[in-house]
């Protein structure tokens, strides 16, 4: 029983110390994109979703630029999700 839990503390201190940097924010400017005329929210999202879901980029992007729906103007600039 103790061996467990000393493994178990073991693990999570590794893990810890395995990826330094990954909860920090990445250094410089965050990517910044401006609205082209046709453009919607949908098609940045698609365009700049990376490795992380269409969907998830795109709540991400209206709670970066504090957009309360999901339409977009052309000449806007919108703050971007860092990719991971």
């Amino acid at each position: 029983m103790l061996f467990c839990l000393l493994l178990m503390v073991a693990g999570g201190l590794f893990t810890l110390v395995a990826v330094p940097g990954q909860a920090a924010d990445q250094p410089g400017p965050a990517p910044v994109v401006i609205v082209q005329p046709g453009d919607t929210l949908w098609d940045i999202a698609t365009r700049h979703s990376g490795g992380r879901g269409r969907d998830a980029t795109m709540e991400e992007i209206r709670r970066l630029n504090n957009l309360d729906g999901y339409s977009v103007d052309a000449g806007q600039r919108l703050t971007l999700p860092r990719q991971r």
